[in-house]
């Protein structure tokens, strides 16, 4: 989208990109789809909008990390769920005994 055609950012919209691209599992494609956003303003936003070093910290992180990139995205749909990550049934509370 050009320049002239694109709707401006209002602060609120700005905090919401920049929490989503902090976010590991978010895609920058989900950002471009919600925002109108391109990786570059992203990235660009980011640099704004953080300390120097929380950006190079950002930066180096998201570096061609595949969860950011939807093509490079193993699965397609769903949650993410680690194969460790022990089942827990709703119906049950922790107590602890005395």
């Amino acid at each position: 989208m050009e320049d002239n055609q694109r709707i401006p950012l209002n602060l609120r919209d700005i905090d919401r990109i920049v929490e989503m691209a902090w976010e590991d599992r978010t895609p920058f494609e989900a950002i471009a789809f919600q925002f109108n956003v391109s990786e570059k303003e992203v990235i660009e936003i980011m640099r704004r909008e953080m300390k120097p070093s929380s950006f190079r910290m950002w930066r180096k992180r998201v570096q061609g990390r595949a969860t950011k990139h939807r093509a490079k995205r193993r699965f397609i749909t769903g949650r993410h769920r680690c194969s460790r990550q022990r089942s827990i049934s709703n119906n049950k509370i922790s107590k602890r005994r005395r």
